[in-house]
């Protein structure tokens, strides 16, 4: 299959003219090693060349002699090989040395350095529906960000088809397969990472029964601020009573999840209020694709259409995903906003330099009157800069802005 460019194609090249190495970091199948392979120069795949693994524990200095940038991929499967690379690049002094790629972070190792100065992270997902081909891009998170007028043709995307890209995912391998054959593997990836994978995490031994019930929960609380308590409440109905599950036992798989990069939560941001508001803290839980949500509840594109309210958070679990990859180049975080009287907003997205926008989510045109007032009450309460835009983000129609000045953008129309 034909390599579909990524977003963070760019951004890896900036950075291996910058940095010594790059370690590129993602769940697994998100496109992390194909997307490296196309700068890299040479390749040693440590997951599953015994080979190149011995090489290294032998002799890592010639293991590592070949023409740069050298793609090691997986490198947690041999930990000590970091410290060998940071060794190589203070030896070289020269950027673009060596991509690493990874699915996992390994657990803290008072013996591996930091890597300040000599490394760079990269974030990659699962594919944005702009990279999947399934947005037109007319509608530029950047160009809105620098206060560019928006205007967008209807790209025809219809709730069923929603229903279908949420089933299929953002896996770049499932972009050209049938919509139950993408269910159907994603059904298989998550099953080998509540029975292999979460195990293989340090030298604990998890539980696949209770791990599978701690992702339903998770999938069946998606898109929403939930407690680990609340989580191992509901993971306990999946359970016999003889396997409940204790929070701290939720959290621990929680923490695995994480590393594995198939949890990412959303968090919570705090601004100045002019008000003495309490602010909601918690976290908006989201797999890294909402696929996995559908995946881990046996659901499909019908099943999801004769759940529309359900269907409306993984919607919202999809824009998220999205955001996240299209803010990315602009040194953007995805947060949420709540608080004690009301007010909320699905997603706020803060830049480095401080500028910030305000989104809601909906599914149906018919919320965006409500969706926007929730955006113009919340940017009124404010202290400091005002957002730079509010926007609804919907799952069919045209793209325009309202009078009120609130965009209102289909998500077949986002683009970076």
């Amino acid at each position: 299959m034909d390599y579909l460019p990524r977003i963070v194609d760019r951004e890896l090249s900036e950075r291996l003219e910058s940095a010594g190495a790059v370690v590129i970091e993602g769940p697994k199948a998100c496109g992390k090693t194909w997307t490296a392979e196309q700068q890299a120069t040479d390749r040693l795949l440590l997951d599953i060349d015994q080979a190149a693994r011995t090489a290294i524990e032998i002799a890592p200095d010639v293991a590592l002699d070949r023409p740069a940038p050298l793609l090691l991929d997986e490198w947690q499967e041999v930990p000590r090989i970091w410290n060998h690379v940071r060794r190589a690049v203070d030896k070289r002094q020269l950027p673009g040395q060596f991509i690493l790629t990874g699915s996992s972070t390994p657990a803290d190792d008072v013996s591996r350095h930091s890597g300040a100065g000599r490394f760079s992270f990269l974030r990659m997902r699962p594919m944005c529906l702009f990279e999947s081909g399934s947005s037109t891009g007319d509608v530029s998170l950047s160009a809105m960000f620098a206060g560019e007028s928006i205007a967008a043709r209807n790209p025809g995307t219809t709730v069923h088809d929603i229903a279908e890209i949420i089933t299929r995912g953002g896996w770049p391998a499932q972009q050209r397969c049938s919509v139950e054959a993408a269910r159907r593997a994603a059904v298989d990836y998550l099953e080998q990472i509540c029975a292999v994978d979460v195990s293989r995490l340090g030298e604990r031994q998890r539980d696949p029964v209770k791990v599978r019930a701690v992702v339903r929960a998770i999938a069946r609380s998606i898109a929403s601020p939930v407690r680990s308590s609340t989580l191992a409440g509901d993971a306990g109905v999946d359970v016999e009573t003889t396997h409940q599950v204790d929070p701290r036992t939720v959290r621990d798989y929680l923490d695995a999840l994480q590393r594995l990069m198939v949890l990412e939560d959303q968090p919570a941001w705090s601004p100045s209020l002019r008000s003495k508001r309490r602010v909601r803290s918690t976290p908006k839980r989201h797999l890294v694709d909402p696929a996995l949500a559908v995946a881990a509840l046996g659901a499909g594109p019908r099943a999801l259409l004769n759940d529309l309210p359900y269907l409306g958070h993984l919607f919202e679990s999809l824009t998220i995903r999205d955001l996240r990859v299209l803010s990315q180049p602009l040194d953007g975080t995805v947060m949420h906003y709540s608080d004690n009287k009301g007010t909320e907003a699905d997603a706020i997205i803060e830049l480095a330099d401080g500028r910030w926008a305000a989104i809601e989510v909906k599914l149906g045109a018919a919320a965006i009157d409500q969706g926007a007032r929730s955006l113009i009450r919340l940017a009124t309460q404010i202290t400091g800069p005002a957002p730079t835009f509010l926007a609804v983000i919907t799952g069919t129609g045209v793209g325009y802005t309202r009078p009120d000045g609130v965009h209102v953008l289909p998500i077949g129309t986002l683009g970076p």
